[in-house]
């Protein structure tokens, strides 16, 4: 006990309350009566009675240096009842190089820009971030040190005018979109942030110093708000959505009615809630060939698991795309049965999130799914009698968090994640605790997390795991040493994602950076890493790595990165068998990268990777290539091409099993990727959007071996059945998008898509594209409607009515 008190103590003093980092930089907001229209011309006199937020420093590149006076940024704050207004006056001494390009909501672009950085409980922790560029493209996120969250989306007004001395901004943000204490005096961390985009230098209002292991404690402050009060935010998104699908056997026609809310049950907290969900037009899915032992891992293009997960993100425990995604059993058959038709998906009846912060720092988050019953078909062969089998059940996904941020720098959180699934399927439990505690001046940094996993389907025992990480998070030398414990019986699976467990590790980094330019660089950055992982049962080496890496910026702002890998040691791999308790021998290895991506302001900008990789073992080698040229025309229209090829000569894995005998493949793998996209603007709300993708890839098997006890192998000159694979993707997308009214958008979208898997390998590539095409093209034509209804709005037309 005496330890125990010792230990506490010590973190108390080590991670104590903060002390200013001296005197913080601070405007006054003034209250107004006179009414602001939002049209980029600040020429009411209530902004000539606001003082200026003025004297930018440079961000990046040069951090620190003064803003010249020519191209000086003055800007201004007032407020009412509904939200406060911000007018900025961004002097440029060559206005005609301003630069414009329009893109859609939530995409920089080429663009000078402006962004105003709100934290209204001054905790040093969470900005809401509204940003507009000088093409009038609206952007805004949620930012925390883990970064920025463009799926946040709020509804907020501005407008710009370029005129002879530069570019204005005017922006109107409702304080519904905000959140802040209930104190009569408002204080809120601020700052400002500015982008000549030509010269690619970044100017904020507080100067926040680089060498610095965090930035939104940096902001200086804004006073005078006081006596305001948040609306109630009550949002109302119905949509309507139609659909006709077209194949070469049949074409369907469906439709959906649907709708979004958002309820603000307080200040500090906010309800999200989708009723028959439809998510119909989301990105594709870039599906490969996988020949892995593991699930290939999605991106979640869903908006409502998108947007503002940051609290649910804590601890790295949930993966949104389980929610919705493949059944979680398959179903049982006899000799004489074959499945038709088992479903890639399941139903999503609705889901709700609830999240938020108090004053005092205590973040809160619940999130709550549910799907349907989902059957897979079934054909008895010799009666031709079809049944159906339950493959998931009613399924309920619940998340919730605590997270305790204080002393403006450090957090601990609690998450808990639980699936059950009714009746006598599988259910699960995982519950982690996460702490982040940084020192006074964010000069060091303790991180980890705790976690432990619960499945009831069976007998298994609870699974967990520890994480810790020791780190130097300040000055031009940086470094971190950090270690993890995984039981083997960890399984966060249903509701999140984890493909290897059953070790111990030990991960070590050591870095340099500039942080003014050189005569070479504006930025720099070297790290070299290393990394060893046993497996816990028998001791062997899973993973060992030196890597030594390099990321910098010219002085024309053109990107070139380089770096090697290196595997000295035979390491083994437990998975690739799938057989529990064998393993495979996986010889030493070398890799080596060079990535170049040229200045995106200039018209014709490309990026370029080329890679290479060694092995110890005979004719074994990889190599690669990634090219992507991209043009812009003018502000409005863009085109990107991007292919890649590589080829993986006498790679190894697995491929059957036959009886107790494990064969493995040596094969040869060529994958080629050739993606286009491209953007017209025809204004700063109206975009068509172009996406396309081509993915081709076949290994051909050339010898096949059986695996030893020992993780070796040695030629099977016996097994003979055709295993090779060829596979061809094929994905098109072309969508016209108006935001028509603020929070209101209509969609439409074109989309077809084939796939074609063959166990005849044909390399000629016109000829797999035409089979692809052939054999399985399917057409989608949709029209989708989201209109924004603000409740406090919507009263007022009830009463005039």
């Amino acid at each position: 006990m005496k330890h125990f008190s010792q230990f506490f103590l010590f973190v108390f003093l080590f991670f104590g309350i903060d002390v200013a980092f001296g005197q913080k930089k601070s405007v006054q907001a003034i209250r107004i009566t006179e009414n602001i229209v939002v049209d980029g011309t600040l020429n009411e006199s209530s902004w000539e009675k606001a003082p200026l937020a003025k004297d930018f420093v440079m961000y990046e590149p040069d951090n620190g240096a003064l803003e010249k006076p020519e191209k000086r940024s003055e800007v201004k704050i007032i407020y009412n009842d509904n939200g406060i207004y911000i007018g900025a006056s961004l002097y440029d001494n060559e206005t005609t190089k301003i630069e414009k390009e329009i893109t859609q909501r939530d995409i920089f672009g080429t663009a000078d820009i402006f962004g105003i950085f709100l934290n209204g409980f001054n905790d040093g922790q969470q900005d809401f971030r509204f940003f507009v560029t000088a093409a009038g493209v609206q952007l805004d996120c949620l930012a925390t040190e883990n970064g920025e969250d463009f799926s946040w989306d709020a509804i907020w007004k501005s407008e710009i005018s370029v005129t002879d001395f530069g570019w204005v901004v005017e922006m109107e943000i409702p304080y519904a979109a905000l959140r802040f204490s209930k104190n009569d005096k408002q204080i809120w961390g601020l700052n400002i942030f500015r982008e000549i985009r030509r010269d690619r230098h970044n100017y904020v209002w507080s100067h926040i110093d680089r060498a610095k292991g965090s930035v939104i404690n940096q902001a200086g402050i804004l006073e005078g708000i006081e006596n305001i009060h948040t609306p109630t935010r009550l949002f109302f998104i119905p949509y309507t959505s139609g659909y006709i699908e077209s194949n070469d056997k049949t074409t369907n026609s469906t439709g959906k009615i649907g709708m979004d809310i958002k309820y603000g049950i307080n200040d500090s907290f906010t309800l999200d809630a989708i009723l028959v969900p439809d998510f119909g037009q989301t990105a594709f899915d870039n599906v490969e060939l996988n020949l892995g032992p593991f699930e290939q891992q999605f991106n979640e293009n869903r908006p409502f698991f998108t947007e503002g997960t940051d609290l649910f993100s804590k601890g790295d425990l949930l993966y949104t795309r389980r929610i919705g995604g493949p059944p979680s059993t398959y179903p049982t058959t006899n000799e004489n049965e074959t499945v038709t038709d088992y479903p890639n998906t399941v139903d999503l009846i609705n889901a709700v999130k609830i999240s938020g912060r108090t004053q005092d720092g205590l973040g809160i988050g619940f999130l709550n799914a549910a799907t349907a019953k989902t059957y897979a078909k079934i054909i008895n062969n010799e009666t031709n009698e079809t049944r159906e089998e339950l493959v998931e059940p009613h399924t309920n996904y619940n998340v919730l968090v605590f997270d305790q941020r204080f002393n403006q720098n450090s957090s601990v959180s609690f998450i808990n994640t639980n699936v059950t699934r009714f009746g006598d399927f599988r259910d699960a439990n995982v519950t982690g605790i996460v702490y982040n505690l940084n020192t006074k001046g964010n000069k060091f940094n303790v991180s980890g997390d705790v976690k432990m996993s619960s499945i009831y389907d069976d007998e298994k025992p609870n699974g967990h795991t520890a994480y810790l990480n020791l780190a130097k998070t300040f000055g031009r030398y940086r470094y971190s040493v950090a270690s993890k414990y995984v039981s083997k019986d960890f399984d966060n699976n249903d509701l999140g994602i984890n493909f290897v467990t059953n070790y111990h590790n030990v991960y070590a980094n050591f870095n340099y950076r500039i942080v003014k330019p050189t005569k070479t660089y504006n930025s720099f950055q070297l790290n070299s890493n290393y990394y060893l992982e046993i497996e816990n049962t028998t001791g062997k080496l899973q993973e060992n790595w030196i890597n030594v890496n390099v990321n910098s910026s010219t002085l024309k702002n053109d990107y070139i990165g380089y770096g090697f890998l290196v595997s000295p040691f035979v390491t083994y791999n437990f998975y690739e068998p799938r057989v529990p308790g064998r393993y495979l021998a996986f010889p030493a290895t070398g890799n080596a990268w060079v990535f170049f991506s040229s200045n995106y302001n200039r018209r014709f900008a490309i990026d370029v990777e080329p890679s290479v990789r060694f092995f110890d073992q005979k004719d074994r080698i990889n190599y690669s290539l990634y090219v992507s040229p991209r043009y812009r025309f003018n502000d409005k229209f863009t085109l990107i091409y991007n292919v890649s090829f590589s080829k993986q000569n006498s790679d190894i894995g697995w491929v059957d099993q036959v009886d107790s005998e494990i064969i493995l493949a040596e094969r040869n793998r060529f994958t080629f990727n050739n993606g286009f996209s491209g953007k017209y603007a025809l204004n700063n709300k109206m975009t068509i959007n172009l996406t396309s993708r081509y993915y081709w890839s076949f290994a051909e098997n050339i010898k096949f071996h059986t695996l030893q006890e020992d993780g070796t192998f040695i030629p099977n000159d016996t097994y003979n059945a055709d295993k090779d694979s060829n596979f061809n993707v094929w994905n098109f997308d072309v969508s016209y998008s108006w935001w028509f009214a603020p929070g209101s958008q209509i969609t439409a979208l074109y989309r077809n898509n084939a796939q074609y898997f063959t166990n005849e390998i044909n390399k000629d590539f016109g000829s797999n594209a035409n089979n692809l095409i052939d054999n399985s093209l399917n057409h989608v034509f949709s029209l989708s409607l989201r209109y924004f209804i603000d409740y406090n709005k919507a009263k007022n037309w009830f009463k005039k009515a």
